[in-house]
Order: structure tokens, then C-alpha cells, then sequence
């Protein structure tokens, strides 16, 4: 049997709508949410720096240095102090809330991994301070031109970034005042 040409047309017009790529709900939310999982990819590491030195997830010290930090910097990215500050607490807490599930799972296994830990003060802190900018920049941009229908979206593109657990719930935590209103 023979086809002809004007059919091909037709076939792939047919053929292509079953095959799109699925709506992206995240486009608006991507570059903060890498920068926020960037710093959440750390907290293992902090984790695993604090396993080997015994020492406690809370450092109310340093958490209060970071969110002066960020106080004093917001302005350079056009943002309120206490939004920063309200932004950059949920980070701390999300980055915790990892801390504490894997000091868990390796008090349950009665052992961490078998890497040496890296040096918080001299490799992590640099890291997590460099970030800081990084998410300050993003959050700028992202409350320059906040999303419609922001808390639907985050939930989406939240949904679709991860299926681990703790990944998610820590993205969650990250996230939660996002969307609200300046």
C-alpha cells in the first residue's frame, strides 16, 4: 500500500498532541528553588561534620549572625529586612529539619557514612555564606514579579522537583512563606 505525502502531515498532527511534554509549573519558581536546594544539598554534610564532632544541630549563635546578615543585606537586593530575615529563618529551619533525620537514620544504623566529614567553619559555612547571596538575589526577582496564583504553583512545582520524603518536606519547609504577601 502506498502513502501519500499529504497523509504524513496529517498522521503527525495526530500523532503529536499524546506526545507533548507535560505543562511546566515551575518556570516562575525554578532558579529559587535550585538556589534553596542547593543549600539544602549541605545539610547532610553539616549533618555528618556534627555527627563526627558531637556536636547539637541548634547554634542559636550562628543562626542569629545569619539572619543579621541577611537584614543588612537586603536592601541590595530590594527586599524589606524582616522578609529576608522571615525567608531566610524558614531556610535554616528546612536545612535543620534534614540535620535532624540524618543523625536519626544513622543513630538507627549505629553508624554514619564512611567519609570523613568536611570542616564546617573552613568548607561549609563558606558555602552556605555564598549561597546566601544567591537566594537573596533570587527571592528579589522572584517577589519583583510574584507568580499568580503563587501557593497552587508552589505546591505544583514543589511536587514535581522531588519524590523523596524528607527532600520534599524540607522544600516545603523552605519554602513556606514564599508566597505571602509583602
Amino acid at each position: 500500500m502506498r502513502h501519500t505525502p499529504a497523509l504524513l502531515p496529517l498522521c503527525l498532527a495526530l500523532a503529536l498532541p499524546g506526545c507533548s511534554a507535560p505543562p511546566s509549573y515551575h518556570a516562575e519558581f525554578a532558579p529559587l528553588l535550585s538556589a534553596i536546594e542547593q543549600r539544602l544539598d549541605l545539610a547532610s554534610s553539616v549533618a555528618r561534620h556534627k555527627w563526627a564532632h558531637d556536636i547539637a544541630v541548634q547554634a542559636p549563635v550562628r543562626e542569629a549572625e545569619v539572619l543579621e546578615q541577611v537584614r543588612a543585606a537586603a536592601s541590595d537586593y530590594g527586599l524589606a529586612p524582616e522578609r529576608a530575615k522571615a525567608f531566610f529563618a524558614d531556610q535554616i529551619e528546612a536545612n535543620k529539619l534534614v540535620q535532624y533525620a540524618m543523625l536519626d537514620r544513622w543513630r538507627a544504623l549505629g553508624r554514619a557514612p564512611q567519609e570523613a566529614p568536611r570542616d564546617l567553619s573552613s568548607e561549609l559555612r563558606p558555602r552556605l555564606d555564598k549561597l546566601q547571596a544567591s537566594l537573596l538575589f533570587e527571592l528579589g526577582q522572584m517577589d519583583h514579579q510574584p507568580p499568580m496564583d503563587c501557593p497552587r504553583k508552589l505546591a505544583q512545582a514543589l511536587a514535581a522537583r522531588t519524590h523523596d520524603p524528607l527532600r520534599h518536606l524540607a522544600l516545603v519547609r523552605a519554602s513556606g512563606q514564599l508566597c505571602r504577601k509583602q
